[in-house]
């Protein structure tokens, strides 16, 4: 078990900074940086973070001093991207169904547009010619990914323009003189071999030869992490080599050096994160023993709304000599277990003996955590923090009732 991040516990964590807490460790994110750059580093890597995954600025800036840039999906994540210091050439506005409004505004500050449908094409290409250059998001057909929600590839999903759709795609950028420097195309999360990449990347690949300004191949993210002690996880060395010898061999029969795209979200920040809680109570009843922590899926979601296995345990007590099985849930009013198995039901965990007051940490919770967290139930969101160097920094501070009402307008009833 993870007892402390960078030899700070994490009781001395929550002590500090209070409960809920996310803490995120910069070493990690870091060193994925690091993992990823080596899986590609035959060829001319660019790592465009998906900031979705977790848009804090702190960690924002810390991608952006290791290099990474990033990739946004609405004007507010843009506008975020260039408070942390990106300049619009290093910002790639991937949105999906979005007014033309919003694609306007990307190109008017200079990002790179990946365009995802036959009708913002047209407009794209009506309105810019071949003044600006852009990629288009292409579906390659391909299922990959852990959930069905997070599949983004197949032929039913709502993302990318489908690769059966050449003949009009290719219309429209001849007919408007349109500059493509770039075809995209993102799988799905979680996606565990290379054989779901390389299907993608093929058909990516073989319609490319079609477009004669490209500059880049994007093949978005979804790389599997680690959720639980033996988890399968994504073979980056593998996935490397056969994606670096696929965009070796096309960039020669293309006829010059492209860049390589890719778009982790997840894979940068996910294990970075641990979320801490503190034990309301513990309930026995004659079937199970309960949990009940501080917080619910107002803050961590992804349990609920995926049936995401996160590893628990109790950061107060390390005596493995007593042990339970609990079930770990929130005090949202509706069902909110954490606990959930592998399998995708609610279960139970076994930790070491909890009492009231003790801290629960949940790992891996750096990646659609924070980000999806709300104010449901009137309840505040939890406050941030990153240890860098050594120390732990306040990035985030602690909802308060103000910020609960800052937007309502009370009028005569």
């Amino acid at each position: 078990m993870y007892y402390n991040i960078q030899n700070i516990p994490l009781t001395d964590l929550a002590e500090q900074f209070g409960t809920p807490l996310y803490v995120y460790d910069a070493d990690k994110i870091i060193e994925k940086i690091a993992i990823l750059r080596d899986s590609f580093k035959n060829v001319n890597l660019k790592i465009k973070y998906a900031c979705k995954a977790n848009t804090n600025l702190s960690i924002l800036k810390l991608m952006r001093k290791h290099g990474v840039e990033i990739d946004v999906v609405s004007p507010e994540e843009l506008r975020l991207a260039m408070m942390a210091g990106f300049e619009g050439s290093q910002i790639t506005f991937t949105p999906s169904g979005v007014s033309f409004d919003e694609i306007e505004l990307a190109a008017e500050l200079g990002t790179r547009i990946n365009l995802d449908n036959l009708d913002v094409l047209e407009k794209f290409g009506k309105q810019y010619g071949n003044t600006k250059g852009a990629l288009i998001r292409l579906k390659p057909h391909v299922f990959g990914g852990g959930n069905e929600k997070i599949m983004t590839a197949h032929p039913e999903s709502k993302f990318g323009i489908s690769i059966h759709q050449k003949d009009e795609i290719l219309e429209l950028v001849n007919k408007y003189d349109m500059k493509i420097i770039g075809l995209h195309q993102h799988t799905g999360s979680d996606v565990k071999n290379a054989d779901a990449f390389t299907k993608a990347a093929t058909a990516i690949l073989d319609i490319a030869s079609n477009f004669k300004d490209l500059e880049i191949i994007d093949l978005g993210g979804g790389f599997k992490v680690p959720y639980k002690d033996g988890d399968s996880v994504t073979d980056m060395a593998e996935v490397g080599e056969v994606l670096s010898n696929a965009f070796l061999e096309f960039c020669k029969k293309y006829g010059r050096d492209l860049q390589l795209w890719f778009e982790p979200g997840k894979f940068l920040v996910s294990e970075a994160g641990t979320f801490l809680a503190t034990a309301n109570v513990v309930k026995t009843d004659p079937i199970k023993t309960f949990v009940g922590i501080n917080s619910g899926l107002n803050h961590l979601g992804r349990p609920m709304m995926y049936g995401a296995y996160h590893d628990i345990f109790n950061a107060s007590n390390q005596d493995t000599s007593e042990q339970e099985e609990y079930r770990v849930v929130g005090y949202i009013c509706e069902t909110d277990t954490f606990s959930w198995t592998p399998e995708g039901k609610q279960g139970e965990r076994l930790m070491n003996k909890v009492s009231a007051g003790d801290i629960i940490a949940i790992k891996n919770a750096g990646a659609y955590c924070f980000s999806m967290a709300s104010q449901y139930n009137s309840r505040l969101l939890p406050a941030e923090v990153l240890v860098i160097d050594g120390e732990a920094k306040l990035i985030r501070k602690r909802d308060t009732f103000d910020d609960i009402v800052r937007n309502l307008v009370s009028v005569e009833i």
